[in-house]
């Protein structure tokens, strides 16, 4: 086949197998960066119009434009260019750059309210469409108890994605450049057969079907989305740049038809290497022209948006949309699988400047060459927009060929899927625990009745009983909620165009996740090793605490302190494994908050730990701001400490560092870092976001955005153009701690 010329033919060739073309056929790159071309004119020039058509929509208040007409799915829109002339990449999810498209499959009334925030009005035809159409939120709401309700309510619950869509669902795109949707299509209804003869069809075959003709119906509306742009789809893609136009249009296609809280892009770089070293080889692109495409691939994914709420941006600070892009990492036999479009990638950065999107994943191993983690470790330093997570770790359960979704979460591409289910709050039952189960804001009766603690010096035994209670009432009421929402999502918004890029076969996980986890452990060191007597409202309800004495931090590298959040985690996990998750989904858990810390510090009273009412948590896995007093080391020790084996959603680490405090110059700063990594990851440590800068400048963009217009930082799990954030968000990020000592 003229697409496969000069491509090591293997089980590839066969049957659907992306991961065994790659390892036959990438190129390992162990040199440095001194290869690497600035932009073109060209990109200039049309990165140029983007600048132009970003601050516009910054001008008018963060969304540019609303097509109220239309419901988006693929052909919703015709044709959508930056720059018809000089993209090289094409394709945009309405006509025009930076215009949303409204999605209401996922809730109606939400679509209806973001319009009307920004000033727009949703048209009678989808009024209509939609009056006797039941969506996503409206089967949740059925179904849900009213505990369900109570849970979420308070907050104890919070960001579920009951009146929004789940996201956190990665299809495989390179499969379309690979072989062409024919082929793809093909299998598809090899599968479908395969199950329609089974001698008894059961409630999940069933569903399976269903599941399989949706999935047809889209695949051929793709090949639609293609046409419409001129290109045909049907057949694998023959050069670098139908790879990357092939692949980007599943990805297109997918963010068209769903507005997923996050719809990564997946572990495209080395695939799309293979086809630019061919091409580089046949004398038909040059480095160049490499760069060029990445660079305009990149584009594209810097104009995703969707159309969210006021609400939702409360919640997920900065308009994110986490095209997470990973990249390297390591073979299973042990082979780096860093390329230079690894390289290339990293290199956007300089060429278009610093930014949040796409969320860019370095799979760090202790295999990867010198050249590559230097260059990683100068981009952080320069640009502070890309996060590392640990391959030596990640690879152990999931192979060498997995994507990131969301901030931190692993999959196999093509082979997992994940239902999403955002925070449990762990600062929340404790308080509930001390209370009896009541909520300690509202004082409503929201877990069974238990023992209300009284005004006396808190016994740490008591105490840890009575959580561990709760946190058992709590793990089944979350499992038993995130059943209800993806049965409702499955019926009434499921992602048939992404769902056909996996396996008909898919392995399922369900990905719970905590927040408030250093306030949680503080508090308990606190009642353990200090004296705290609680202190009671008129409504009999713990309100405040009385800390008398010192107790052990997190994030100090002590096990007294430490080893009690790796306690609750490892139990909560287990707790949750106890209740069986819909469609046989695998438990994970992840220590994760975005930037939601902040709104679920408003939802939670006084902590035993001296924290105030309504104060911010930590981001994810962090230590509470400030309490970590001994240093940068130190504070990455404690991280490490949490076992992955029940974190397998991911354990989000932010960390500020001051340049001085890593060297006196760029060479050193370099050499720290990368020192620095290769410890943490060292002691099977997950995950750890890169802030090289000084309080001073955050606090000198706050004051005044013209400053630093373009200014990009890691928060937890993923980045944001700092100007993006509100207020508070800004003053939470700069409280952080910023380590001036190693």
């Amino acid at each position: 086949m003229e697409a496969w010329r000069s491509f090591k033919e293997g089980v590839w060739c066969d049957e659907i197998n992306v991961s065994n073309f790659i390892k036959l056929n990438y190129t390992a790159y162990d040199g440095d960066a001194s290869f690497l071309e600035g932009a073109t004119e060209r990109t200039n020039d049309v990165f140029e119009k983007v600048k132009d058509l970003l601050i516009k929509e910054n001008e008018k208040g963060g969304v540019l434009d609303v097509d109220t007409e239309k419901v988006l799915s693929i052909l919703s829109h015709g044709p959508g260019y930056v720059d018809k002339d000089k993209d090289i990449i094409v394709g945009l999810q309405t006509d025009e750059p930076l215009k949303r498209g409204v999605s209401p499959f996922a809730g109606y009334r939400n679509a209806v309210q973001a319009c009307r925030a920004y000033g727009y009005e949703m048209s009678d035809k989808i009024k209509d469409e939609f009056t006797y159409r039941t969506t996503h939120n409206t089967g949740v709401f059925r179904a849900y108890t009213d505990t369900m309700k109570k849970a979420r309510h308070a907050g104890i619950l919070t960001g579920l994605p009951d009146a929004y869509a789940r996201g956190r669902i990665i299809g495989d795109y390179r499969r379309i450049a690979l072989y062409g949707m024919d082929y793809l299509i093909e299998q598809k209804k090899i599968d479908k057969k395969k199950i329609g003869e089974a001698d008894v069809l059961n409630e999940e075959t069933i569903h399976l079907l269903e599941d399989l003709s949706k999935q047809l119906d889209f695949m051929n509306q793709l090949k639609g989305l293609a046409l419409d742009y001129g290109f045909d789809i049907s057949k694998p893609a023959t050069n670098a740049k139908e790879a990357i136009q092939w692949l980007y249009f599943g990805y297109l296609g997918a963010i068209k038809e769903q507005n997923g809280a996050a719809n990564s892009i997946g572990r495209i770089a080395e695939f799309i290497d293979c086809y630019i070293e061919r091409d580089i080889a046949e004398g038909i692109l040059d480095e160049k022209g490499a760069q060029e495409l990445i660079d305009d691939l990149v584009i594209k994914l810097r104009l995703v948006r969707h159309l969210r709420t006021p609400e939702y941006n409360d919640l997920f600070a900065g308009d994110p949309v986490w095209v997470t892009l990973a990249l390297a990492g390591v073979t299973g036999e042990g082979k780096s699988m860093c390329s230079k479009t690894s390289f290339r990638v990293l290199q956007t950065l300089y060429n278009l400047g610093p930014s949040a999107e796409p969320n860019i994943t370095v799979l760090w191993s202790e295999h990867l060459p010198q050249g590559f983690k230097d260059f990683c470790a100068q981009v952080s330093i320069d640009t502070d927009s890309i996060q590392y997570e640990n391959d030596d770790v990640m690879r152990r359960m999931f192979g060498d060929d997995y994507s990131i979704a969301c901030c931190v979460s692993a999959m196999k591409t093509g082979k997992q899927m994940q239902f999403f289910g955002a925070r449990c709050n762990l600062a929340k039952v404790l308080l509930m625990a001390l209370n009896g189960g009541k909520d300690e804001i509202g004082a409503e009766q929201i877990a069974p009745e238990g023992e209300m603690f009284e005004e006396e010096v808190l016994d740490y035994d008591k105490v840890i009983a009575a959580y561990k209670k709760y946190l058992s009432w709590m793990a089944k009421l979350y499992v038993n909620t995130m059943n209800v929402i993806h049965y409702m999502h499955d019926k009434y918004a499921y992602e048939r165009l992404m769902m056909s890029l996996h396996d008909t076969d898919v392995e399922r996980l369900m990905a719970f996740g905590v927040s408030g986890m250093s306030v949680a452990t503080d508090s308990l060191s606190a009642i353990k090793y200090a004296k705290v007597t609680p202190v009671k409202d008129e409504r009999g309800v713990i309100v405040d605490f009385k800390v008398e004495g010192e107790f052990p931090k997190y994030g100090n590298d002590d096990d007294r302190v430490d080893l009690i959040g790796k306690d609750i985690i490892e139990y909560f996990y287990k707790e949750l494994c106890k209740t069986p998750a819909y469609r046989g989904a695998k438990h994970t858990l992840s220590i994760l908050t975005i930037t939601s810390n902040v709104m679920y510090g408003k939802k939670t009273g006084a902590t035993p730990d001296g924290r105030k009412a309504g104060e911010p948590f930590a981001p994810g896995a962090n230590p509470m701001h400030g309490r970590d007093a001994e240093g940068a080391l130190a504070s990455l020790n404690s991280v490490a400490k949490l076992d992955y084996a029940c974190c397998q959603d991911g354990i989000s680490n932010t960390f500020s560092i001051t340049p001085d405090t890593l060297g006196k110059d760029k060479e050193q700063q370099v050499e720290h870092l990368t020192t620095m990594l290769d410890g943490y990851f060292a002691q099977d440590a997950h995950h750890l976001n890169v802030n090289v800068l000084n309080r001073e400048k955050l606090i000198a963009a706050m004051n005044d955005p013209t400053l630093y217009p373009s200014l990009t930082i890691r928060v937890s799990g993923y980045a944001v153009n700092f100007n993006k954030l509100t207020r508070e968000k800004q003053e939470e990020v700069i409280a952080r701690t910023f380590h001036t000592a190693m």
